[in-house]
């Protein structure tokens, strides 16, 4: 029983740790995706003001 008490204080660390880091590269994860996302849109924006920018050029 004593190796239990010995041990279980580095596990629980180390799952904390585990935990933590996991939570951590999931949201680095979820914010690069969200910026690729936003970076999409916002170049989709600029092709369609360009175009209507050069069409009224053209008029």
């Amino acid at each position: 029983m004593e190796y239990i008490a010995v041990i279980l204080p580095s596990l629980v660390v180390g799952l904390l740790f585990w935990f933590a880091i996991r939570a951590l590269l999931n949201a680095d994860r979820s914010e690069r995706d969200a910026q690729a996302r936003a970076e999409d849109e916002w170049d989709a924006e600029g092709n369609n003001n360009e175009s209507k920018s050069s069409d009224s050029a053209d008029n």
